[in-house]
């Protein structure tokens, strides 16, 4: 199963935006889709973005996501990154990538923190 690192994360001011990036242990061309996923303090997991390659037209965004965040995918690099824009108080969480759908016995990375905050 693939690993991912994840990195990025910070401190924003409401309004601002970041550039979260997550890097597989393998060539991740063969997954179906890689995710983006966000926990904040006392709430489950959720799904933000996913993205089945590296077109940008096979993008696709939860909500709470929407016209704010931008999911890009690199095969040659294995990477997968998340710009986000017009950040908010309600984005903070730790940020994780995964493949989805989630099988149940996938293994999370720590994570990167992004705390909205003025």
């Amino acid at each position: 199963q693939l690993q991912f690192v994840e990195s990025g994360g910070g401190l924003v001011q409401p309004g601002g935006s970041l550039r979260l990036s997550c890097r597989a242990s393998g060539d991740i061309y063969s997954v179906y889709f890689v995710g983006w996923f966000r926990q904040a303090p006392g709430k489950q997991r959720e799904l933000v973005a996913r993205i089945f390659s590296s077109s940008s037209a096979d993008a696709i965004y939860e909500e709470s996501a929407k016209g704010r965040f931008t999911i890009s995918r690199d095969d040659d690099t294995n990477t997968v990154n998340l710009q986000m824009n017009s950040l908010k108080p309600e984005d903070t969480a730790v940020y994780f990538c995964n493949s989805w759908p989630l099988q149940g016995s996938e293994p999370w990375g720590q994570g990167t923190q992004v705390t909205v905050s003025s």
